[in-house]
């Protein structure tokens, strides 16, 4: 799930070295967060979030074959 989160961000940003993605596991739980330079932000939340919210649900669609919950939080 990182990988893909990864994939998916530095095709948004106009600074994709400055992408980063850490991953903690808590048993079925985890929790991806997605670190972006300041001035990418906004293209990775988009217009009232709906990028963001995109990207969680190709998340949660990949993780529910492996039966996993993951949360994508962007900071």
């Amino acid at each position: 799930m990182k990988e893909l989160v990864e994939v998916i961000a530095k095709a948004l940003v106009e600074h994709p070295d400055e992408v980063l993605v850490t991953q903690k596991e808590e048993g079925k739980h985890i929790t991806i967060e997605l670190h972006v330079a300041a001035s990418d932000m906004g293209k990775v939340i988009g217009k009232q979030g709906r990028i963001a919210k995109a990207i969680r649900s190709v998340v949660k669609a990949a993780s529910s074959r492996d039966n996993q919950k993951v949360d994508v939080e962007i900071v």
